[in-house]
C-alpha cells in the first residue's frame, strides 16, 4: 500500500530538524566558551578563553608516554650513546587554559614526572614555566615563532650554546586560520603569521632527503596552502639537514621533533654548524644510523599532544 504524507507531516519534520540544529549551543562563562551538541560534553569540542581556541587533551595516556620514551631509548642505546642527550616537553595550550575554563585536562605534573622517570638517560630542559598562552596562535595548536628567541636561547644555553642573533620580523601577508578554527562555529579572528629572518638564515642550506633537493628555510609558497604553518621548513618532513655556513664552531645538533620543531630549529641553527632534524612519525629509527653524527648534542623536543598520542611513532 502506497503511503502519502501531508504538508503538516513535513512541517512537523522540519520543525524537529530545526530544533535539533539549534540545540547545538554555545555555553559561555566569564573564563571561556565551549561548543556542545544537545548539552552533551564531548572530548572533541573546541572552547575559547580570551579569544584563544583549544581542544581538550585528556587524560594522561601513560602507555603512550612509555612507548614514546621507549622509542627514544632505542635511538640512544643503538646510535647515540656517545652523544649529549637532552629532552624538552612543550605543553599544549590546555596547560594555560583548561583549568580556568572548567575544562577537563591532563594531570601535567604526573605527565612531566613520568617523562622524567622514563627519560633517565637524558637531561631535562624545562620550558613550561617560561611559556605563556600568548606564545601560541589563537586558532592553532602551534607556538608563534616571533615569540621564541628567548625560549630558543634558553634551550641552547642548557646545551652549552649561546644565541645572540637579532632577527627581522617579517609578515607572511596571509590571514592564518589554524586547525581549531575549522572545528568550531564560535567566532575566532584570524591570526597574523610572521617569521623571523636574517642574513645568516638566508645563507643557510636546508637539504630535504625526501625529495633529494635543497629547500628554503621558509617556503613562502606554503603560506597560501592548506596549512600556512608549513612555511616553516616546508611542513611535515621525515629528515632534513640545516647547514649554517656562518657557524663559529663545528658543533652539531640532532633534533628529534614534531611540527613544533619546524619553527624553532631555524633559531637554534645559529649555534650549530649542522642540525639534523628527524621526525620518527615518518621514518623508522632503524633507517637513521647513516645520518646521525658522533659526539653531537641530541634534543628530543616534543609537544604533550604528540607524546600523549605516540602510536604514530615508528
Amino acid at each position: 500500500m502506497r503511503r502519502t504524507y501531508s504538508l503538516t507531516f513535513f512541517l512537523i519534520l522540519g520543525a524537529a530538524f530545526l530544533l535539533l540544529f539549534f540545540s547545538v549551543k554555545t555555553r559561555t562563562d566569564k573564563d571561556g566558551a565551549s561548543l556542545s551538541l544537545l548539552g552533551l560534553r564531548e572530548p572533541s569540542r573546541i572552547y575559547l578563553k580570551g579569544g584563544y581556541a583549544s581542544q581538550p587533551e585528556y587524560p594522561v595516556n601513560s602507555d603512550s608516554l612509555s612507548y614514546a620514551a621507549g622509542r627514544f631509548r632505542f635511538l640512544y642505546d643503538e646510535y647515540l650513546s656517545d652523544c649529549r642527550i637532552y629532552y624538552c616537553v612543550i605543553p599544549d595550550k590546555n596547560y594555560f587554559m583548561a583549568e580556568e575554563c572548567g575544562q577537563p585536562h591532563m594531570d601535567y605534573d604526573a605527565f612531566f614526572a613520568q617523562m622524567r622517570k622514563e627519560m633517565d638517560f637524558a637531561s631535562e630542559i624545562v620550558i613550561a614555566d617560561r611559556l605563556r598562552l600568548s606564545d601560541y596562535y589563537r586558532t592553532d595548536a602551534h607556538w608563534r615563532q616571533e615569540n621564541l628567541p628567548e625560549i630558543a636561547g634558553y634551550i641552547a644555553g642548557q646545551m652549552g650554546v649561546t644565541l645572540t642573533e637579532e632577527y627581522e620580523l617579517t609578515a607572511a601577508d596571509v590571514s592564518f586560520y589554524g586547525s581549531f578554527a575549522s572545528k568550531t562555529i564560535l567566532p575566532v579572528p584570524a591570526d597574523d603569521l610572521y617569521y623571523l629572518d636574517s642574513e645568516r638564515l638566508r645563507r643557510c642550506r636546508v637539504y630535504d632527503y625526501e625529495t633529494d633537493s635543497v629547500i628554503p628555510v621558509y617556503d613562502l609558497e606554503k603560506r597560501n596552502g592548506r596549512d600556512p604553518y608549513e612555511l616553516f621548513l616546508s611542513g611535515a618532513k621525515s629528515l632534513l639537514i640545516i647547514e649554517n655556513p656562518d657557524a663559529a664552531t663545528d658543533r652539531e645538533l640532532v633534533l628529534f621533533r614534531d611540527s613544533f620543531g619546524s619553527s624553532i630549529a631555524p633559531l637554534l641553527s645559529e649555534g650549530y654548524a649542522k642540525i639534523t632534524l628527524a621526525d620518527i612519525r615518518y621514518i623508522s629509527p632503524r633507517m637513521l644510523e647513516p645520518y646521525l653524527p658522533k659526539n653531537a648534542d641530541v634534543l628530543f623536543l616534543y609537544s604533550t599532544s604528540v607524546l600523549n598520542n605516540s602510536i604514530t611513532m615508528k
